[in-house]
């Protein structure tokens, strides 16, 4: 396994495994997408975030289970909600998960749009497009975690968003990865190696109080 900064991993680490727990959290997330819907809360889906990774054989979280509907969701994943907002008929909310199979963490989120508001629905598909486009960046190229954050920056205000500056991405691996005390993704001098970082991007309208998240593992 790399020697460089920030990538330490313990004696259990496996690709495999890794993979494995990244699927699982995108097998979670999808289905908690598909009860979303007007009217549901964000506590009601945390409640069936945590009944589905029950069902999926999760051993535990390595961070807590975070929905944001409406406008929390132009609020990090530290920041606190002052409501327990419910979804509109015409909204858009996220979901992020980090849990843990086989001794490794999975660590997914994406963005889920109810109703016929094409400027929240564009939201949605650009932010998912702009973590397409950095990731083809790094697959193609190989540039450090600062450089890829800098590309998401450039490409997010000419699509006409505004990037989430205090979310850079993060260590993944055997758990606890937190043991190693990585940079965040962004803050890396070099390029980040394969099946050990979450590249997050979280944009928001320029002007309203909504937003959009996607993550998932770098990966070749």
């Amino acid at each position: 396994m790399s020697a460089l900064a920030g990538e330490a991993v313990g004696e259990a680490y496996r690709r495999d495994a890794l993979l494995f727990a990244q699927q699982q959290t995108w097998r979670a997330v999808h289905a908690i997408g598909e009860r979303v819907a007007p009217g549901v809360r964000e506590s009601e889906l945390r409640r069936i975030a945590s009944e589905v990774l029950a069902s999926l054989g999760a051993e535990r979280r390595w961070h807590p289970d975070i929905i944001r509907i409406g406008a929390n969701t132009c609020l990090t994943w530290k920041q606190k909600a002052t409501e327990d907002a419910t979804l509109g008929d015409d909204d858009i909310c996220f979901v992020d998960l980090g849990a843990v199979w086989q001794g490794h963490e999975g660590d997914a989120g994406a963005s889920f749009v109810v109703g016929n508001d094409a400027t929240k629905r564009a939201c949605a598909e650009a932010c998912l497009s702009l973590w397409q486009a950095v990731a083809q960046v790094w697959r193609e190229h190989r540039p450090s975690g600062r450089e890829l954050y800098a590309f998401a920056q450039r490409e997010a205000t000419a699509m006409g968003w505004a990037l989430n500056h205090d979310i850079k991405g993060h260590r993944v691996g055997d758990f606890p990865h937190a043991i190693h005390r990585a940079p965040a993704l962004g803050a890396l001098g070099h390029a980040p190696s394969d099946a050990l970082w979450i590249l997050e991007i979280q944009i928001r309208h320029p002007t309203l109080p909504f937003g959009a998240f996607h993550e998932d593992l770098l990966a070749d």
